[in-house]
């Protein structure tokens, strides 16, 4: 996975898999993280942002998500905030 695979994906919608049901998220922001480069590294830093419509908080762990695109993903996601639009969501990749 790299930032460049998620950028072209940036508003798109990414469908959370809750076992028997799933839960839309708009990612709403792909962004690059100040590289610390080290022996071994295999990409730069970056972290993604979602935003899910639902009141509901989703505790931080491993979701399954699917977009028309890019197909299924599995992402570590935190619940980092909230706007008026709803719950935002991290992933960060190091």
């Amino acid at each position: 996975m790299s930032r460049e695979a998620f950028a072209g994906r940036a508003n798109e919608t990414f469908d959370v898999s809750l076992g028997e049901s799933s839960l839309p998220m708009t990612l709403v922001e792909v962004q690059a993280l100040t590289p610390h480069a080290f022996p071994g590294m295999s990409r730069a830093p970056f972290s993604l942002v979602f935003r899910s419509g639902s009141p509901v908080v989703l505790p931080q762990k491993t979701y399954r998500l699917t977009n028309a695109t890019m197909g299924p993903v599995d992402l570590f996601l935190v619940p980092v905030g909230r706007d008026v639009q709803g719950i935002l969501y991290q992933a960060v990749f190091n």
